[in-house]
């Protein structure tokens, strides 16, 4: 037996909780069809709550129709590319279906990038529509009017909360109207609307051509394998599939009752699986946090409990101990799904021991719409690995440097995958795209080159142990170390810079810098890590920063970053 047949006979479908499927049906239906058919069947039960404010599916399947027909006369077509730079809120999720609605392309952002990173993406997917947060509204409508944005709604998050909220908050409803007011009071080359004007709009025709399972839906940017950040190009079926492939793996659920917490960013592609896709598709009330604090959480659960809570291993840690703090009960909670970082055992013995239901890993990444593998629920389950691989997912263990030569049982190598969820391509980068897919010598799909290096036990389940990509993990988010090292270099002081992940107590890695300085420069780790700070989003800013005589380098002068981090990590 060689060793690929080892893993194409799926030993690890023993493993499988009882009653999860070996595959799933590749849909024949859309997003849209997806929450079509929710708002149908669910039209009375609250969808969305947000700070106690609810929306039902009726009311949210009304506005995503006004909304789609806003855009459409704002002339967005299929195919186009509309931009969302939100947080997690109700507009986001009305927003993101509404591009949907029309064929169009959901491109997906963090609010909270810089000007220069956001810059990026836009010249990079070309949308002329951005819908965006109230706070990031001037950073959109000020870009140059080359790059082609002809339109920019603001949405100001408060409208979609309780009215005694917005008073808390300090925001009365005469002054959220004239700053409202303000973003049309200035002649803009750009058109500036408010998302209030768009939900005026008739609602659109229901003859209006609907998408096809294999069109495009989201522009998800990520880092990638390698280099800087691209858009993933994820389609309707992959969503749909990996929504799915999500609701087989959790025996059960139960459809139209589920209580799902949004603490995981809509804008990244874990939260958007398992938020906008799985948990609206299965009828589930989504609530809605624009982002992690304990305290909001906890208030929450006394009049929302939750059930179900995809999140990562520090936001487990934080909230089991507010919760014993302050007496909460975190009972309700039957299933937990950690991902993007290694998930420490220490945390899952508090979880359940707080909530009594079960906490276990998951493993993807974006170019798998992300879920491609996880820990059954139940007995089976083996901590310190990422579980098994999905229904419909099949994988193979490789030579990193030569992929068409397998490895066999607990032997390292690289992890390809192959299923349904997995993507198509980089946006614009033909490529960078063939350097991941490979072409299957049985004629079927692709497989991906993961980039990480794993052992799989005989039984199917997957160990990592190192990575190929250099990417940093740090709060479930990916950091590219040159994007990192090029601020670092272009400060006065610097000469030469290489940044490096070190693991972190609580999962996940820190940031961390080696610089060499300029003759005659001090280091002044404050001063520079500000510096940062006006160039990068603050996860990327380095936590650490240690000045060093020189860098380790390849005979073509490629900086040797697995030398740094042994160095970075050996005992002073």
């Amino acid at each position: 037996m060689t060793a690929a047949s080892v893993f194409s006979s799926r030993p690890w479908l023993s493993s499988y909780a009882e009653g999860v499927p070996a595959d799933v049906d590749v849909p024949k239906e859309s997003l849209v069809d997806m929450i079509d058919a929710a708002v149908r069947t669910y039209r009375a039960s609250v969808a969305l709550e947000f700070f106690g404010e609810t929306t039902t599916y009726a009311e949210m399947g009304e506005q995503i129709s006004r909304i789609a027909n806003a855009l459409r006369k704002l002339g967005v077509r299929a195919g186009d590319r509309v931009a969302l730079v939100l947080p997690n809120c109700p507009q986001h999720i009305v927003a993101f279906y509404a591009v949907l609605r029309l064929g169009a392309v959901a491109v997906e952002h963090n609010p909270l990038y810089t000007p220069s990173e956001l810059r990026h993406q836009f010249e990079d997917h070309g949308a002329s529509v951005a819908i965006v947060w109230d706070k990031v509204h001037d950073t959109v409508i000020d870009f140059p009017e080359d790059m082609g944005v002809k339109h920019v709604v603001a949405v100001d998050l408060t409208r979609a909360m309780p009215l005694l909220k917005r008073i808390a908050l300090r925001l009365p409803i005469k002054k959220a109207r004239e700053s409202r007011a303000a973003l049309t009071a200035q002649p803009r080359a750009k058109n500036a609307l408010r998302w209030e004007d768009l939900l005026e709009t008739r609602k659109l025709k229901k003859s209006y051509p609907r998408p096809m399972p294999s069109d495009t839906a989201v522009l998800q940017y990520t880092s990638g394998t390698t280099g800087a950040p691209k858009g993933a190009i994820l389609s309707h079926a992959n969503l749909r599939v990996n929504a799915l492939q999500g609701e087989a793996w959790v025996p059960g659920l139960r459809r139209g009752e589920e209580v799902v917490y949004a603490v995981l960013p809509m804008f990244h592609a874990y939260g958007l699986t398992l938020c906008l896709t799985f948990a609206m598709g299965m009828g589930a009330r989504l609530v809605l946090f624009p982002k992690f604090d304990e305290g909001l959480v906890l208030d929450a659960v006394r009049s929302s409990p939750p059930t179900f809570l995809p999140a990562v291993p520090p936001i487990y840690e934080r909230l089991s101990k507010a919760a014993a703090k302050r007496g909460v009960s975190l009972g309700s909670i039957r299933f937990a799904i950690s991902g993007a970082m290694n998930l420490p055992l220490s945390t899952v013995e508090a979880w359940e021991k707080s909530t009594g239901g079960q906490l276990v890993e998951g493993y993807g990444m974006t170019e798998t719409s992300p879920v491609a593998a996880g820990n059954p629920f139940g007995p089976a389950r083996r901590a310190g690995t990422v579980g098994v691989p999905f229904p419909s997912t099949q994988i193979r263990v490789v030579d990193p440097d030569n992929p068409h030569i397998d490895r066999g049982v607990n032997e390292a190598g690289e992890l390809l995958l192959r299923g349904p969820q997995v993507f198509s391509g980089y946006w614009n980068r033909p490529e960078e795209s063939l350097a991941v897919l490979l072409p299957a010598a049985d004629g079927g799909g692709p497989w991906l080159r993961t980039g990480d290096i794993v052992s799989v036990s005989g039984d199917g389940f997957i160990t990592i142990v190192d990575r190929m990509k250099e990417l940093i993990i740090t709060g479930g988010f990916n950091v590219a170390p040159s994007e990192v090292e090029d601020a670092l270099i272009s400060h006065e002081s610097v000469a030469d810079a290489a940044v490096v992940g070190l693991p972190a107590a609580s999962g996940g890695e820190i940031v961390t810098a080696a610089v060499v300085l300029e003759r005659g420069a001090t280091l002044d780790v404050e001063a520079l890590r500000e510096y940062c700070r006006g160039r990068l989003s603050a996860y990327k800013v380095p936590k650490q920063i240690v000045a060093v005589d020189e860098l380790p380098r390849s005979m073509i002068g490629k900086v040797l970053r697995r030398q740094v981090r042994a160095q970075l990590s050996a005992p002073q």
